[in-house]
Formats: structure tokens, C-alpha cells, sequence
């Protein structure tokens, strides 16, 4: 497939999405926010063995709601749900939600990566993700920050820093793939020994480096530390969402997600480990029917071009990570940039 990247090279190079950023430096932590103009079409696919969500369940193509109002990616292990409350909030605020009789309920799936031993101060007296949540909606726009920014702002992977990364593909079809993910896996984004991405044979641009492809040989991977504890080793999780303008139906965002996973096993190794929560939603703004006698072909399409969406994303937080007080791991930029 012949890639050419989004005017931004961001998500939001699908019409009508806009993604807020909220973080606290001295947490090290943070909240993005997903929404749209108008409500859109989600599903999930979960391939981690430690997630953290919330309102997911009613993604699945047989259940009742076909419209979402934004979908939140945050900090905070288990605290970090309650961003989704304050996104709630807001909206709720707004009227925005799903209508039932007089009332109105918003519908804000979240998933949450676990952050809470980066360096970074958690003796909070007063769970903070709410606010966060709030201020990552009010932060909504179509352009914003990567790297340590948002969610990622204390996302740690294997040797560096993780953080929030975004790419984008327009196909030849005028539909356009884009994708979000909050990069903090067990595993790794680089190959061993190198300062090279494994997700390099996917890059458009030189958005990560323009470093090549790595072709000495490298070692099975091994946990940094042998010893590490099960407790410390459930420190991961990498969470993402692909969108289209693509008009999908839930079964066929399913889909879509599912194939966005290989985009993660293509940019990080390990991938979808027990101690890893990895997922992604699928998100259809259903703007661009999909031709009918092409209909197959176009879903195959767009499936690959979330994975290499994805794959272009995870690397692109990386490398755009920067060193801040009191962090545990070096950013990719502190060890190899030019800061």
C-alpha cells in the first residue's frame, strides 16, 4: 500500500475528531480525551492480560448503543477511571448523551494504563483524574501535543520513556485512518542494543528519525531484571483507538480494531503480555459510505492501515518523549536526540 500520511499526521485527520490533553508534572500522569463533532461508532479488542476499563462492555456488536460521546485514555492504574467521570460531567453539562425519556446520559468508554511508580508524586488527598478529565475535553482541538504529553505523560516502557503518539494514512479510496495510543508496554519499542524503532519499515517521512531499518542481529528478549517483582512487572500496558470516517458497523469496528492490534506486535516486543492490559477501540464517524461492490476489499484496506497506522504511532510517542524531573527512565531524546 502506498502510504501517504494525513495533512497533520495525527487522528484527527479524520473529520470531525478532536483530542484534549490533560497532565499533572508533579503526578507525573495525565488524561486524552477522544470526541467528535457528533456522536460516533466504537467497539474494543482487548488481547492484554491486565486491562483497566470501564464501559466497554457496551461496544460489543450485540448490545444496544451505537453512539459514543468521547472516549478517555488515562494515568493512574484503577484511579484513572475516574477521568472518565469528569468527561462525563461535562458533557452531561452540555446535554450531550444518550437520550433516555427526559434524561440524558454520556456515553464515555476509558481504558487506563498503569503509571503510578514513575517517579512522580502520588500521595494525592483527593483523587485528581476527574479534573483532569475535565480539563483534557475542555483542551479539545484538532492539533496537539505527542510525546509527554496527555495519558503519556508518565508512560515508561522497557529501557525509555513512553508516552502519546499519533499517525494517520489517507488510502486511495478518500478514506482516512488515523491513530492514538498511549505507548507504556512491558516490552520494547526499540531493538535491543539500537536506537532503532522495530516499527522503522513503516515509517512515512522520517516521523521518528528517519533511521533505517535495523539489520544486525538481535537477542531474545529478556526482562531487564530477573528479579523483578510481579508487582513492579504489572507497571505496563499500552492503549490506543484507530478511527475512520469509513462507515462501519460495530462487528465490522471490531475488525478494524483487531487488525490495529498487529500494529502494537510490530512496533513492540514483547507485545500482549499477562502483565500488559493491551487494547484498542475501534472508531467509525461514519461519514464515508464504503462502496458496495468493494465493501471486502476496502475493510482489508482499512484494517492494514491501522496496523501501520498504529505501528508508526507507537514509535512516534517514543521519540518524541522528552526528560523531566525525577523520571526513572531516560526519553529516547535524552540518549540519542539533539537536546
Amino acid at each position: 500500500m502506498m502510504m501517504k500520511a494525513g495533512k497533520r499526521n495525527l487522528i484527527t485527520d479524520v473529520p470531525g475528531l478532536s483530542v484534549g490533553n490533560a497532565h499533572s508534572d508533579e503526578i507525573k500522569t495525565g488524561v486524552t480525551v477522544l470526541t467528535a463533532d457528533k456522536p460516533f461508532l466504537a467497539s474494543v479488542d482487548v488481547m492484554g492480560g491486565a486491562p483497566g476499563t470501564r464501559e466497554t462492555d457496551c461496544l460489543a456488536a450485540e448490545n444496544l448503543v451505537n453512539d459514543i460521546d468521547a472516549i478517555v485514555l488515562a494515568g493512574g492504574s484503577a484511579f484513572g477511571l475516574d477521568a472518565a467521570s469528569g468527561v462525563t460531567d461535562a458533557l452531561a453539562e452540555n446535554d450531550r448523551g444518550f437520550r433516555v425519556g427526559p434524561v440524558t446520559v454520556p456515553i464515555v468508554p476509558a481504558a487506563i494504563i498503569f503509571d503510578l511508580i514513575n517517579g512522580g508524586n502520588k500521595k494525592w488527598s483527593q483523587n485528581p483524574y476527574g479534573r483532569l478529565g475535565r480539563d483534557a475535553l475542555a483542551n479539545s482541538d484538532q492539533t496537539f501535543t505527542l510525546g509527554t504529553s496527555g495519558a503519556g505523560t508518565g508512560a515508561t516502557t522497557a529501557t525509555l520513556k513512553g508516552g502519546l503518539g499519533s499517525a494517520s494514512i489517507v488510502l486511495p479510496s478518500g478514506h482516512t485512518v488515523g491513530a492514538l495510543v498511549v505507548v507504556n508496554p512491558h516490552g520494547s519499542p526499540l531493538v535491543p542494543e539500537s536506537n532503532q524503532f522495530w516499527a522503522a519499515p513503516f515509517e512515512v517521512d522520517n516521523e521518528f528519525g528517519g533511521l533505517g531499518v535495523c539489520t544486525q542481529t538481535h537477542p531474545l528478549y529478556e526482562p531487564k531484571n530477573e528479579k523483578l517483582s510481579a508487582y513492579e512487572a504489572k507497571a505496563n500496558t499500552t492503549i490506543g483507538i484507530v478511527a475512520t470516517d469509513a462507515v462501519l458497523d460495530k462487528a465490522q469496528a471490531k475488525r478494524f480494531a483487531v487488525a490495529a492490534q498487529d500494529g502494537l506486535a510490530r512496533s513492540i516486543v514483547p507485545s500482549h503480555t499477562l502483565f500488559d492490559g493491551d487494547l484498542i477501540f475501534g472508531v467509525s464517524t461514519r461519514e464515508k459510505p464504503l462502496d458496495d461492490t468493494k465493501s471486502a476489499v476496502l475493510q482489508m484496506a482499512l484494517g492494514h492501515a491501522a496496523a501501520l497506522c498504529m505501528a508508526r504511532a507507537v514509535a512516534r510517542g517514543v521519540f518524541l518523549a522528552t526528560a523531566t524531573e525525577n523520571d526513572t527512565l531516560p526519553s529516547w531524546q535524552s540518549l540519542h536526540g539533539k537536546q
